[in-house]
């Protein structure tokens, strides 16, 4: 049982069943499941009940591991937003099929290549590699979905990330030419300068 527990330790609460050796690991993890220690959070996932996470940034990344946080999360992440997402909002290829549970609340962008593959960073979060959007991406897509999630929450984040030390603004000008939205970025972030 211990070095079943251990896997689930050095994954952060999680395993997957690929990481199983064996026949007793199988039992051992079937036991667990039977006395409610562990969730089988979808098929070849399962979660260990009394483990503390900091963020559901890691149980969303093994759940869509192809999958970038974005948007709402991103933002509020970053302190670009006060508005707390209700759901975990993560950026997927449009080639992939995802299954989700019911538990936690995401929700899918299903983006080109193109779009995916720009900005994406890997955060550390509980010893886990999280794969996030960075911040100029991440402004870039709320001045790019503006229509989608309201002029309010757009100049909301450009304001905030105006405001950062740690801001790039030639970044940020570079993704905005790639994304199609230099004009518009401009619009909005020049008086604010």
């Amino acid at each position: 049982m211990e070095n079943t527990i251990e896997i689930f330790r050095t994954n952060s609460g999680f395993l997957k069943s690929k990481e199983i050796l064996g026949r007793t690991q199988r039992r051992t993890l079937n036991k667990m499941l039977n006395e409610n220690l562990v969730s089988k959070v979808k098929r070849g996932l399962y979660r260990m009940n009394d483990y503390e996470h900091d963020t559901s940034f890691v149980e969303v990344s093994h759940i869509v591991p192809c999958g970038v946080v974005c948007m709402f999360s991103a933002w509020f992440y970053y302190g670009l937003t006060t508005t707390i997402p209700a759901e975990n909002h993560v950026a997927v290829m449009q080639s992939k099929k995802v299954r989700l549970p019911d538990y936690p609340p995401i929700k899918l962008y299903y983006l080109s290549d193109k779009f995916y593959q720009l900005g994406i960073t890997n955060i550390i979060i509980d010893n886990q590699h999280v794969k996030m959007y960075d911040l100029e991406k991440s402004v870039c897509d709320a001045v790019r979905f503006r229509n989608k999630v309201g002029l309010d929450t757009t100049y909301e984040v450009v304001k905030n990330y105006v405001r950062r030390r740690d801001r790039d603004l030639s970044k940020l000008t570079n993704y905005a030419r790639l994304m199609r939205v230099e004009k518009t970025m401009q619009s909005i972030i020049m008086p604010m300068l």
